[in-house]
C-alpha cells in the first residue's frame, strides 16, 4: 500500500487510500488543505472504474477547506446535484434514485415542502417517545447477552432503523429486510457488502417497489402514521406520487439510518478512548449533550462527501471550474479545517464552535431534513447507555466499512456489567 504523505501522490479516488488508518487519512487531507491555502486551489482526482463499467469516470475537483465546501454546497444556481451525489459515476445513482437529494429547484423545493411534514415539531415530539422506548428495549435485550455483545448490531444499527420504521408504519417483521437493503446501498466500495452492480440494481428495485406499494396502500387506507400523512399531504394542490414517496422512503431509510448509526458507533468508541470526556458528559448530561452530539458528528463525519456538477464556468477559490466538471465536497476535511476548528482531530465535547460543522450538509438547499431527528436519537441513546449501562466499554478497534462515501463501522465489540 502506498504511503499517501505528499500532495502529489494523494489519490482520493483510490480505494486503497480509504483502507488506511484514519490518522493517515487525516494527515493527507491536512496536506491538501495546506496546499489549497498556499494558492494551489482545488486538486483534481482521477476515478476508479465504476462498478459495472469498463471505463473510469472523468475525475473530479476536490473541495477540502471549510470555506470552499460551504461555497459549493450553498450555490445551487451554479452547482447541481441532479446528476448524482457520490464521487464516482453510477447509472443510476443507487443511493438516491428519484429522490429530492438528486434534484434542483424548482422541483426540489416543491417536493421538499411536501416531505418536510415528516419533521415538524409535532412529528418529532411523537417520535421522541418511540426513541426512548426503543433505546430502553435494546438495553434490556443486551443485558440478556451476559455482559458482552457487538455494539453496532445491538445498539447503533437497530435504533434509528426501528424508529424510522415506527414513524413510517413499516411492520416490525419487515425491519430486517429494510436493514439489508440499506446496508447494500451504502456499502459501495466494500466487497464484503456489495459484490456486483447487479446486487445494487436488484436491491434498489426491490426497495423502491416495496416502498411504492406501502405508499399506494396508505393512500387508499390511511392510518395515523407518517406514510399516511405524506400520501395525503398537499402543497399548492400537489401530492406525492407513489414513486416520489418511495424515493423519499429509501432516502429517509438510508440517510436517517446511517448518520445516527455511525454517529452512535463512533461516539461510543470516542467516549471509551477518552474517559475524561465521558465522565464530563455523564456528570453534566443535560447541559453538554447537545454540544457533545455536534462534536461527535463533526469528528466522525459519517457522510464523508457529496458531489455537485458545475452548470456554468465558475471559480472556486483560485481554481477555474468548467461547466460540466464534477466537484466533490469532502465534509471530513472541512470538519477538521484548522482555520475553523482548532486541533480538529482532537475530540472535545466542550468545543465552543462544534455546531459550525458540516456533518449535516453545512446549510444550503440540501441541508439534511432529518438532522433534528438524528440529534434526538443520539442524545437519547447515549443518555440511556451512560446511565443504564454506566460501565459499558468498547473492547476492540472498530471494524471499519471500506468505502469513501460513508465513514462507517461494521462491527465493534463491547462489554458491561449485568445487574
Amino acid at each position: 500500500m502506498p504511503a499517501y504523505r505528499t500532495v502529489e501522490n494523494i489519490q482520493l479516488g483510490d480505494v486503497e487510500f480509504w483502507k488506511q488508518p484514519l490518522s493517515e487519512i487525516d494527515r493527507a487531507f491536512a496536506a491538501l488543505r495546506e496546499e489549497s491555502r498556499r494558492g494551489g486551489g482545488l486538486c483534481f482526482h482521477e476515478e476508479v472504474t465504476p462498478m459495472g463499467s469498463d471505463t473510469p469516470g472523468p475525475g473530479y475537483w476536490s473541495a477540502v477547506t471549510f470555506d470552499d465546501v460551504r461555497t459549493v454546497n450553498r450555490d445551487q444556481q451554479v452547482f447541481s446535484s441532479a446528476s448524482g451525489v457520490i464521487s464516482g459515476d453510477a447509472d443510476p445513482d443507487y443511493l438516491a434514485v428519484g429522490s429530492i437529494i438528486v434534484m434542483d429547484n424548482p422541483r426540489h423545493h416543491q417536493l421538499r415542502s411536501l416531505v418536510s411534514k415528516a419533521f415538524t415539531p409535532r412529528t418529532l415530539a411523537r417520535a421522541e417517545a418511540s426513541i426512548r422506548d426503543r433505546a430502553r428495549r435494546l438495553i434490556d435485550t443486551a443485558r440478556e447477552t451476559g455482559g458482552s455483545c457487538d455494539f453496532v448490531s445491538s445498539f447503533a444499527a437497530p435504533l434509528p432503523l426501528q424508529v424510522i420504521c415506527d414513524m413510517l408504519g413499516i411492520p416490525e417483521e419487515d425491519e430486517a429486510q429494510v436493514f439489508h437493503w440499506t446496508n447494500v446501498l451504502l456499502g459501495i466500495g466494500d466487497t464484503e457488502m456489495v459484490t456486483s452492480a447487479a446486487d445494487l440494481t436488484t436491491v434498489a428495485t426491490e426497495f423502491l417497489g416495496y416502498a411504492a406499494r406501502l405508499g399506494v396502500e396508505r393512500a387508499e387506507h390511511p392510518g395515523d402514521d407518517l406514510s399516511s400523512l405524506l400520501m395525503q399531504a398537499e402543497v399548492d394542490g400537489e401530492r406525492l406520487t407513489p414513486f416520489d414517496f418511495a424515493a423519499f422512503v429509501v432516502l429517509l431509510s438510508i440517510a436517517g439510518n446511517e448518520t445516527t448509526r455511525h454517529g452512535l458507533s463512533w461516539g461510543m468508541h470516542l467516549l471509551t478512548e477518552h474517559p475524561d470526556q465521558r465522565a464530563l458528559l455523564t456528570e453534566n448530561y443535560d447541559e453538554l449533550a447537545p454540544r457533545a452530539v455536534e462534536e461527535i458528528v463533526r469528528w466522525a463525519s459519517p457522510i464523508l462527501h457529496m458531489r455537485r456538477k458545475a452548470l456554468t464556468d465558475t471559480v472556486v477559490g483560485d481554481t477555474k471550474i468548467a461547466a460540466g466538471d464534477k466537484v466533490v465536497m469532502w465534509y471530513w476535511s472541512a470538519n477538521r479545517d484548522e482555520d475553523v476548528f482548532a486541533d480538529g482531530h482532537r475530540f472535545d465535547i466542550a468545543r465552543p464552535n462544534a455546531g459550525e460543522m458540516v456533518g449535516f450538509g453545512g446549510g444550503g438547499t440540501h441541508y439534511c431534513l432529518g438532522a433534528s431527528l438524528a440529534r434526538r436519537e443520539m442524545a437519547i441513546m447515549f443518555d440511556e447507555i451512560l446511565h443504564g449501562l454506566p460501565d459499558l466499554q468498547i473492547t476492540a478497534a472498530p471494524n471499519r466499512l471500506q468505502a469513501n462515501f460513508v465513514n462507517g463501522i461494521k462491527s465493534m465489540p463491547c462489554e458491561f456489567t449485568v445487574g
